[in-house]
């Protein structure tokens, strides 16, 4: 069974009309659910809000307090892309908190994986400040909520944007794995290849900048040389995949060249790191092109149980740019160890 989070609320937060991270989004998504052939193996999340304290292991009290504050004020901008809206801390903490109930969920056996379907998306927010059309970092909270079980989680993130928030969150840390692929040079200008966390958590953050352009194969192959071996041997008990689709082809807002097929393929492969064994969340990040959006989330979220989707996918993209930048990725991780 997959577990699914799809809250009403997370339609309500408002950013400004013409902004790309839209509640259509939503609407996009439960289309691709709809497509993706696996309907009688959706289950709802049980529902719930994450605590100020569970908030509070990722996030510094002052930002939450402003954030709680301006939002409940009826809303205004906290950077140029970045805007609140009256119902936007409402829809943050129930994203934040569906993530903590589907890991619940999956540790009693209840599912085989799960897919957050929510908005606003998270990977951004760093520890004080929301940025990037991100307020609370969800994926982070649910990561440093399992590691304060003792438990080692990895994080895969393939939204075509450094995940700057979170790898802030977690680089100094030994128990949470953070692996991002992103277009380079891109918003926000964080994640360079050298860059590998500090202190206890130095070798816990691998940074796999590619051009624009950059295809499937190279994320595969970047995947087979770089990440699979890294996973494998920090031994985490979770996966949780920042599953932003906005590396498609037709994305307005990035330059990579990824498929429908391409996503497939990245989650069949996140999904064989945790041994399909009912340790594995995929929160949805970017996407702004909705047919894309559409067409990307029918194709992948069967993966996470294993199975082919039943809609016609497009086929994986082979060809582009970014083999050197892999090898070099491949060479710097070897070298350092």
């Amino acid at each position: 069974m997959l577990l699914v989070a799809s809250d009403a609320v997370f339609a309500e937060h408002a950013p400004g009309p013409g902004h790309p991270e839209r509640p259509a989004r939503l609407a996009a998504v439960q289309r691709g659910l709809l497509a993706s052939g696996v309907g009688d193996a959706l289950v709802p999340v049980e529902s719930r809000d994450a605590t100020r304290a569970e908030l509070e292991r990722v996030h510094r009290p002052e930002y939450l307090d402003r954030l709680e504050a301006l939002s409940l004020a009826g809303g205004g901008a906290l950077d140029p892309d970045t805007a609140v809206s009256s119902a936007s801390w409402a829809a943050a903490i129930r994203a934040s908190g569906d993530g903590l109930a589907a890991a619940e969920s999956l540790r009693a056996g209840r599912g085989d994986a799960a897919f957050l379907a929510v908005r606003p998306p998270g990977h951004h927010a760093r520890p004080g400040q929301g940025m990037g059309f991100c307020l609370v970092n969800h994926i982070a909270v649910v990561a440093a909520a399992l590691a304060a079980e003792g438990e080692r989680v990895c994080i895969l993130d393939w939204d075509a944007h450094h995940g700057n928030g979170t790898q802030e969150i977690f680089q100094d840390r030994d128990d949470v794995l953070y692996v991002s692929w992103h277009e380079w040079p891109l918003y926000p200008g964080t994640g360079r290849i050298d860059d590998r966390g500090a202190g206890p958590g130095l070798g816990t953050t691998c940074n796999l900048p590619l051009p624009a352009g950059a295809t499937g194969d190279v994320y595969l192959r970047a995947f087979d040389d770089v990440v699979a071996p890294l996973v494998e041997s920090f031994v985490p008990h979770w996966i949780l995949v920042s599953a932003g689709f906005d590396a498609h082809r037709a994305d307005p807002l990035t330059g990579l060249g990824l498929s429908a097929g391409d996503f497939a393929a990245l989650m069949d492969r996140s999904t064989d790191l945790a041994g399909r064994a009912g340790r594995t969340l995929a929160f949805l990040e970017g996407g702004y092109d909705l047919e894309a959006l559409e067409a990307s989330v029918a194709a992948a979220v069967p993966r996470l149980l294993g199975v082919e989707p039943s809609a016609e996918t497009e086929a994986p993209t082979v060809g582009g740019p970014g083999r050197t930048a892999v090898a070099a990725a491949s060479d710097l991780w070897a070298e350092l160890g």
